[in-house]
């Protein structure tokens, strides 16, 4: 998802909108039935019929965008188990792999923040730690997974979660 995408705060824009319709047919009902009332009976004026056309068609309205409201928050509840059935799968794979490759506590600390985006200065400052005693733990991690550096070891994580991921996509 991109920083921009907030589902909060779309589905509460979508709800404020929904509310405000639903106070504006409200309105327009109670309005035609006053009318109605007014004149006792129901008249088939041209007024009349219009106003009560928009209120059908704001009801209309205000029903379509409650489902879109549900789908958009069932669609978001969905990704968010995806992902998160996809993160543990990728822990579990780096866990299964670091303890293949003999990784000791440090170097899986280390290469654990490789995972997650963090370059040579910034793995060094959050584990209180030289820089070049950060480079000789990745040159031991790369020589252990038997591959030449950061993008070989992320390509063959990615390459064994795909490979344990189902073949299918839910609609």
């Amino acid at each position: 998802m991109t920083a921009g995408w907030d589902v909060s705060k779309r589905s509460a824009g979508l709800a404020a909108l929904i509310a405000v319709q639903a106070a504006s047919a409200t309105f327009f009902l109670v309005d035609w039935l006053r009318d109605v009332v007014a004149t006792g009976r129901i008249s088939v004026s041209f007024y009349l019929a219009m106003e009560l056309a928009a209120s059908v068609t704001l009801i209309v309205a205000i029903v379509i965008e409650a489902r879109l409201l549900f789908r958009m928050l069932h669609r978001h509840a969905r990704m968010a188990r995806s992902l998160s059935a996809a993160a543990r799968g990728l822990h579990d794979i780096m866990e299964g792999m670091f303890e293949t490759w003999g990784l000791t506590p440090s170097e899986q600390d280390i290469a654990t923040f490789l995972v997650k985006g963090s370059d040579i200065a910034e793995i060094a400052r959050l584990r209180g730690s030289a820089e070049g005693t950060i480079k000789a733990h990745l040159n031991a991690i790369y020589r252990k997974a038997g591959v030449s550096g950061r993008p070989a070891l992320l390509s063959l994580l990615i390459e064994d979660l795909m490979a344990v991921a189902p073949l299918h996509r839910n609609g």
